[in-house]
């Protein structure tokens, strides 16, 4: 299981490579694009990931005059599309949506990566950052996250709960919450957050953190109980939800775990007109 000491150096990593997400200061490709573009996807179909991408496939294809092909390459948490991207030839034509996991926890998580995420890697655009949302099935006696500690304290090792992938910010922040408040829950990682966020609703596993738009929908159809959120404040789409810093336990205070993803090239690729056609498709 993840330490206190490993969970906390790791968040810390993740922050630190999430800021260097901007516009290279290379000279733009003139031939750019001559060909289809590959989007390589580091999760799976009907993941928040592969939403992104779709939201802005069509208005990217427009505005760059070439077709933008999708692959989903959700194997090994992310880590096979990372390699294929990192891989690529450095002109532009393919892309990768990752996320924290395989882009900034993975080279402190396995002894050998395929990989060097800060040297084979260039960071173009973060699309999205947002808290990850605890929750659990419908039927587990918590309601907030104070009953769901006690709970575990009180059953160590009868509750599951579910990840969107080994290495993921999914896992690694219940492994965080875990190694604060001294609990102990089965980890049972799935391949990306549709199947994880179903087990969970189907009683399977009981517990599951990841990004709110994989849980709302089995909240608002009552299988599931939102608990809390993992930011620093309360998240704008969840208002009525409280942090996890604020239940109030003091091994909890300053807990903060958050998800982020963005577009990423092979490093070494000149900067073409297409950043400037994403960062116009992304939020500020």
């Amino acid at each position: 299981m993840t330490n206190r000491r490993q969970a906390i150096s790791i968040t810390a990593k993740s922050i630190a490579f999430g800021a260097g997400f901007m516009p290279a200061k290379a000279l733009f490709a003139q031939n750019f694009p001559s060909k289809p573009i590959r989007w390589i996807i580091a999760s799976g179909a009907g993941s928040s990931l592969d939403a992104i991408a779709r939201a802005m496939q069509d208005r990217l294809a427009a505005s760059l005059g070439q077709a933008i092909v999708i692959e989903n390459r959700p194997a090994a948490g992310g880590t096979v599309a990372t390699n294929e991207v990192a891989k690529s030839a450095a002109d532009g034509h393919t892309w990768l949506l990752g996320f924290n996991g395989p882009v900034a926890f993975a080279p402190f998580l396995y002894s050998k990566l395929p990989y060097n995420p800060l040297k084979d890697l260039a960071p173009v655009v973060l699309t999205t950052s947002q808290p990850n949302l605890i929750a659990v099935n419908a039927n587990v006696p918590a309601n907030n996250m104070r009953e769901l500690i006690a709970l575990m304290k009180a059953n160590p090792g009868k509750y599951n709960y579910a990840s969107v992938g080994n290495g993921s910010s999914s896992h690694l922040t219940m492994e965080y919450l875990k190694a604060l408040t001294g609990t102990f829950a089965v980890h049972i990682p799935f391949n990306g957050g549709p199947p994880a966020a179903l087990s969970t609703a189907a009683g399977d596993t009981q517990i599951l953190a990841t990004v709110p738009t994989l849980i709302l929908p089995q909240v608002r159809a009552g299988r599931m109980k939102a608990l809390a959120v993992t930011g620093k404040s309360r998240y704008s789409l969840t208002p009525e939800l409280p942090t996890v810093e604020s239940s109030g336990l003091r091994e909890l205070a300053g807990f903060e775990a958050i998800a982020w993803n963005g577009v990423l090239v092979a490093a070494g690729t000149r900067a073409p007109r297409w950043i400037a056609s994403m960062q116009r498709l992304t939020p500020p």
